[in-house]
């Protein structure tokens, strides 16, 4: 377990979050040659900044509309923020969940633009880094917007629609999770398929819980 702590806001990563970045960039060079290892290890660090800054913008955000005690978890599946004190209306939540993509995709058009500069190609690696840091970010921001609980884009439209509406928000994103589940199948993207396979079943169950506690 790693701890460290970021305008005084607490953060925490889990071992699990390194291995599945590990996992991801695996492509990204072999474990035969010590430039393999490199080119992971750098696509590791840029999959690790982005999605902390991606969390910060979430929880920055968040403790300005008057949150207490925030704090962020890298895990698994990316990060979380958390919130244990707050109370926020529903444009305030919609602001806060925002705010993550938001600056996850200006990270990612910075480090693209800073790409244009052949002379960052001057540091060993550091091209590297910002080719990682640009694909990760641009990437992981524009997933997290589909419309599918509990991504950002999910508790967004949660946001939108507020919560007598929440059975229509399961129902949404069960029918977006299948629907990428089937595209990332057909494009033989099998994590992305059981990802989304995960979320279905996950909004499923919470569709017939919200269905039966109704009755």
């Amino acid at each position: 377990m790693f701890e460290f702590t970021i305008f005084r806001i607490p953060v925490r990563v889990e071992p699990w979050h390194w291995l599945i970045l590990a996992l991801l960039g695996s492509n990204m060079g072999s474990f035969e040659s010590r430039a393999g290892i490199l080119s992971l290890l750098i696509f590791m660090l840029a999959g690790f900044f982005s999605i902390l800054i991606h969390e910060l913008g979430h929880a920055l955000t968040g403790r300005k509309f008057g949150a207490i005690g925030t704090e962020v978890v890298l895990h698994g599946m990316g990060g979380v923020a958390i919130f244990p004190q707050s109370n926020f209306t529903r444009l305030q939540s919609f602001l806060v969940t925002f705010a993550g993509p938001a600056v996850q995709l200006l990270l990612g058009f910075s480090a693209y633009f800073l790409l244009g500069f052949t002379q960052v190609g001057t540091i060993q690696g550091f091209n590297e880094f910002l080719a990682s840091l640009m694909f990760v970010s641009i990437f992981w921001a524009l997933l997290n917007c589909v419309p599918v609980w509990p991504l950002d884009g999910g508790q967004m439209l949660g946001a939108i629609l507020g919560p007598r509406k929440e059975v229509l928000l399961h129902k949404i994103s069960m029918i977006s999770a299948i629907l990428l589940a089937l595209f990332a199948l057909s494009n033989q993207i099998l994590f992305g398929a059981l990802l989304m396979g995960y979320f279905a079943y996950t909004n499923y169950q919470r569709y017939q819980m919200i269905t039966n506690w109704r009755r």
